[in-house]
Formats: C-alpha cells, sequence, structure tokens
C-alpha cells in the first residue's frame, strides 16, 4: 500500500481504513526520480500533487548567488506539495536528495475527494497545517539557536518524524544528507558544520556515519536542541522525549 506512512497511528488524524483505499484509488502513476533531480520548479503550474514513499526530498529557494536554503525536508510518508491544490503554483523548487519513489494524485481526484468525502478532505489539510507547523520550528531553530543547537534540533525532529513513520527504532536512522545538505538546512557554511558534527561525536551527543545518523544520548540531545516534539502532533510522545523532559 502506498499510502501506509502517511498519517500513520500514532498522529492524530489517523485514516480509516476506507479513507486510505480512497487515497490509493486517487493514485494515477508511482514514478521514480534519480538522487539530486528537480521535480518542480517555482512558478510552474501544477496539476498534480506527490506523496513521498520512499527516499528524502526537499524544497529550497536561491538567493541571487545561486546558493541554497533548504525550507523543508521531506521524509516516507509526506504529502510535499498538497498545497499545491488551491495554490495551482508553488514558490519554490523542489527537488530529490536520495533516490525517491512517489505516488502522484491528480488535483482532479483531490476534487472528488474534496466533494465526497469531507471527513478525508479535513485530515488532508491537516497535513499541511503539520507542514506549516514544522516550518515554524524551523524558523525558531535558525533565529533562535546556536550552531550546535540547530544541528541537534534537527537531528531530534528528524528521528521523531522517522519514528511516526516507522522508520527508526528511536536512536538510529538513514539520513542521506551530506554535510553540505546539513549546512543549507541549518544555515551554517559546510566548514561550520563539520565542526559542529565533530563537537557533538565528542561530546558523546550523536554520531553521523555516512548515511547513518546514531543518536548516543537522546536525554542531553534533546536539551542542547531546546527540542519539543509537540509541534509534530504524534499522540504518543512519550517515546519521543527523556522521561525527565515528559515531567516537566
Amino acid at each position: 500500500m502506498f499510502t501506509e506512512r502517511f498519517l500513520r497511528h500514532k498522529r492524530g488524524a489517523a485514516l480509516s481504513a476506507a479513507e486510505r483505499a480512497r487515497l490509493e484509488s486517487g493514485i494515477s502513476e508511482v514514478r521514480t526520480y534519480q538522487p539530486r533531480r528537480l521535480v518542480a520548479r517555482a512558478g510552474e503550474t501544477l496539476t498534480e500533487s506527490t506523496l513521498l514513499i520512499d527516499g528524502f526530498m526537499c524544497r529550497y529557494l536561491d538567493d541571487r548567488a545561486g546558493l541554497r536554503q533548504l525550507v523543508a525536508i521531506h521524509v516516507p510518508g509526506d504529502f510535499l506539495d498538497l498545497h499545491a491544490y488551491p495554490l495551482q503554483t508553488l514558490d519554490h523548487d523542489v527537488a530529490t536528495i536520495t533516490g525517491a519513489t512517489a505516488a502522484i494524485i491528480p488535483h482532479s481526484e483531490l476534487d472528488i475527494i474534496a466533494d465526497a468525502m469531507p471527513e478525508l478532505t479535513r485530515k488532508l489539510w491537516f497535513s499541511t497545517l503539520l507542514d506549516a507547523a514544522i516550518h515554524r520550528a524551523w524558523l525558531f531553530r535558525l533565529g533562535r539557536l546556536d550552531a550546535i543547537a540547530r544541528v541537534a534540533h534537527f537531528v531530534c525532529e528528524t528521528n521523531a518524524r522517522l519514528m511516526s513513520a516507522g522508520l527508526s527504532e528511536g536512536r538510529r536512522f538513514a539520513l542521506g544528507l551530506t554535510q553540505s545538505d546539513l549546512a543549507e538546512v541549518c544555515g551554517l557554511t559546510t566548514v561550520h558544520v563539520n565542526r559542529v558534527v565533530r563537537q557533538l561525536r565528542e561530546e558523546g551527543l550523536c554520531i553521523f556515519r555516512s548515511s547513518l545518523v546514531e543518536i548516543l544520548d537522546l536525554e542531553r540531545l534533546t536539551i542542547r536542541g531546546q527540542f519539543n516534539p509537540a509541534y509534530l502532533y504524534i499522540e504518543d510522545q512519550a517515546e519521543l522525549l527523556p522521561s525527565f523532559t515528559r515531567r516537566k
């Protein structure tokens, strides 16, 4: 089932079997993308939305010098561009980071769902609001945290999102981002990220090994990144936070 990771049972707006079946029936095709490929360009008219099945994708903006700022990382189970359904165009580019597989749902199918299944429509709306909540957390991270805390917060967030999708056991997960990607997520230089990654390892917080991230001390990493998963709207947050943090 292509939609099995979308709003899984640990999210407050879990889909019923009938709703998931209807969403599945609306898929027109499944596409496979190579790593580092442009999927949608800002300003293009879109007639379909993309549900990520496997791999990592991103949304980003370029400055005048052509330098990229990542404004979202998407994990399996995310609708990348559901907001393009009412907007019709995007104000940013969408690209793959790793190789990726995605299900395509035409906007004409979303029209039918909106007319016939208001509860499913509400849950799709929930998905776009969840994206907005994550964007606000990214603004906080870039605006208020130092370099080490930015990376720590991003690691904790990604771990929580992958746990919700069934792709992290809580301490180790595949990420597939380079240090250059991490710099573009956290608003840092690649050289600075290299120093931060080394310091996180030396402090016994987490280790980056190629495409694998291992969290060594979730309690201290959570504190260092000032991470609170409330904005992810995951029902059982007890799995995501150390016990001392939950008591506060």
